[in-house]
C-alpha cells in the first residue's frame, strides 16, 4: 500500500479536466478534502456486468484513500475495477429573473480510480475506524468493536484521492446585468441548510440510558 503524500494539487488527466462550467472547477486538494469532511454519504459508481451501477454508501478518510463498506455479498463491492466516487453538497438554488438562469450552488467531487479491496486485518480496522469516526466523532471508543465473524461480513474497498475533480458554485444569479433584469422580478438564492436534531434514544434502553456526550452535543449543529 502506498503511503507516501499527495501533491498540493490535483492532477488533470481525461477523466478530472473541466470540460464545462470551468470557472467553477478546483485543482486546490484542500477543496476536495473539505468537500468529502463535510459529507458521509458517497456514491459509488461501477459496472457491474455490462452495466453501470450507482450505488449510496457511507465513507471514511485518511491523508491517501477514500474507504467505503458494506456487505460481502454485494457485487458492487468486490474490487479490482474501476470505480467513480461522487460526493455533493446542494447549498441552495439560484432563483433567476428567467428559468433558463437558475441553477444550484453547490460544492461536489467526483473521485476516480481502481477499488483495492482492503485484506490487511489492521488496515481493514483502522479503514472502519475512520469512516465510522467520519460519520460519528466519538462512536468508536464508545461503541463495541467489530468482532471476527462481523469482520469477515464486511468487505472494505479503498479508493486512491490521487485523481478527483472538484467543482464550487456560490454567489448570486448571472442576469442582473442582462436584458431580464428590467422584468422588475426577485431573483437570489433560496439556502438550504442541513441542521442534526437532538438524538432520539431507542424505546428499548432502560429510560435512564444517558445520552453520550459526542452525540448530544451535535443536536442543533450544522451537518455539512
Amino acid at each position: 500500500m502506498d503511503a507516501s503524500p499527495l501533491p498540493a494539487d490535483l492532477p488533470l488527466t481525461e477523466l478530472t479536466r473541466h470540460r464545462r462550467l470551468r470557472e467553477q472547477g478546483s485543482l486546490r486538494r484542500a477543496d476536495l478534502e473539505a468537500i468529502l469532511d463535510a459529507g458521509f454519504v458517497c456514491h459509488l459508481g461501477v459496472v457491474v456486468d455490462g452495466r453501470p451501477l450507482v450505488v449510496p454508501t457511507v465513507y471514511g478518510r485518511d491523508e491517501r484513500w477514500l474507504y467505503v463498506h458494506g456487505s460481502v455479498a454485494s457485487r458492487s463491492l468486490a474490487g479490482g475495477a474501476p470505480v467513480c466516487v461522487t460526493v455533493t453538497h446542494v447549498d441552495g438554488l439560484i432563483l433567476a429573473r428567467s428559468v433558463f438562469e437558475h441553477g444550484v450552488n453547490y460544492r461536489s467531487a467526483v473521485v476516480h480510480g481502481e477499488a483495492r479491496p482492503v485484506t490487511d486485518p489492521e488496515e481493514k480496522l483502522e479503514g472502519l475506524r475512520r469512516l465510522t469516526e467520519h460519520a460519528a466523532p466519538g462512536q468508536w471508543a464508545y461503541a463495541r468493536r467489530p468482532n471476527r465473524k462481523e469482520l469477515a461480513a464486511t468487505t472494505l474497498l479503498a479508493v486512491s484521492l490521487e485523481h478527483a475533480s472538484v467543482k464550487i458554485r456560490t454567489g448570486a444569479p448571472d442576469d442582473g446585468d442582462g436584458p431580464d433584469a428590467a422584468l422588475g422580478l426577485w431573483a437570489g438564492v433560496l439556502p438550504l441548510t442541513l441542521v442534526w436534531g437532538a438524538p432520539v434514544t431507542d424505546p428499548a434502553l432502560p429510560p435512564d440510558t444517558p445520552v453520550p456526550a459526542h452525540l448530544a452535543r451535535r443536536g442543533g449543529t450544522r451537518q455539512g
